[in-house]
């Protein structure tokens, strides 16, 4: 009996140790500072770079614009006709009407007499160029002055002459110019007591007019708009004078070229003038110049018209090129 009580004791004592080491993880050899909870730890993991070729590959290839002809389609692309049939209706359903420059200048003329508008008002133009080049590179804006065959203006413009040459001081004012000196005109100008539409010098004057940069800017005389040389009659003949345009916003020109009150062969001939001087800047073995030209007056609707019209073909400019 005493031995059959013992041995239901070592059961009873061995199944509580059972359930009480069953509740709690049993780690041998390692102490229960460690049981706390490791953080998760991310590790940087290096990333094979590709090639610079393989990159260069990839930038390089871009989507290419789909150029669409329309030449053999019955209407343009995304217009509904070619040509209106209606006398009112929504422009941006048709292609714009681009007039040769004799039709433009005689339906301005036509808008002055219906509208009851001033004969004399001015006619401007506006052209948009291709100042792109290679390789990311653009054609710096530039200033010009053209000698306009019938001019608009009624009076002379006002031209300071540099020079300390008395040969070329006398010239100058025997052609016109306003005022004529040398290094004592400088002070003068800084402290606004003369001034004048163009600015012109002598090469030898050219390096005193260092502190005139600053002051007179775009009107600075340079040798590339024909202000810096020693014919000063000349130079004055194209100043006295001459009409100065610029290019604004990095590719727009935006000039009066003349009055409405004038003959059409006349505007024809001064646009004509004007558009040859704007070519001339063009860089040498790229495409056309002029993306777009608008022709107005004061109080008219703008007109596009075809630029290349007035302006010589390749052919012909490859025979002035050999005639010369």
């Amino acid at each position: 009996m005493a031995t059959c009580t013992r041995t239901v004791w070592k059961v009873v004592s061995g199944c509580q140790r059972q359930l009480l080491s069953a509740g709690v993880p049993s780690y041998a050899g390692v102490p229960l500072s460690t049981l706390r909870r490791i953080p998760n730890r991310s590790f940087a993991v290096k990333i094979r770079r590709q090639d610079k070729k393989e990159e260069a590959e990839k930038k390089e290839v871009k989507k290419e614009k789909k150029v669409i002809d329309d030449s053999d389609r019955h209407k343009p692309f995304g217009k509904t006709a070619w040509a209106p049939v209606d006398d009112v209706y929504v422009l941006r359903y048709y292609p714009r009407t681009r007039y040769a420059p004799e039709d433009a200048v005689h339906l301005l003329k036509n808008f002055q007499m219906l509208d009851f508008t001033p004969q004399n008002q001015p006619v401007y133009i506006d052209l948009r160029l291709d100042m792109k080049l290679e390789k990311k590179k653009r054609v710096d804006p530039f200033v010009s002055t053209v000698h306009l065959p019938h001019p608009f203006k009624t009076g002379t413009n006002k031209v300071i002459a540099f020079t300390e040459d008395a040969d070329q001081a006398k010239a100058a004012q025997e052609n016109g110019a306003t005022y004529v000196g040398g290094a004592e005109l400088i002070q003068k100008i800084l402290d606004d007591e003369i001034s004048a539409d163009f600015y012109i010098a002598a090469p030898l004057i050219l390096p005193k007019l260092g502190p005139l940069k600053n002051k007179l800017r775009k009107k600075f005389p340079k040798g590339n708009r024909g202000s810096v040389g020693t014919n000063f009659s000349q130079m004055l003949q194209l100043f006295n004078t001459g009409h100065e345009y610029l290019v604004e916003d990095g590719c727009y020109i935006r000039t009066q070229i003349a009055t409405l009150d004038f003959p059409q062969e006349h505007i024809i001939t001064n646009l004509k003038t004007l558009l040859m001087d704007v070519c001339s800047h063009r860089p040498a073995n790229t495409g056309p110049f002029i993306e777009r030209a608008i022709i107005a007056s004061h109080t008219s609707e703008a007109l596009w018209f075809n630029s290349a019209d007035l302006l010589p073909k390749p052919a012909e400019e490859k025979k002035e090129e050999e005639e010369e």
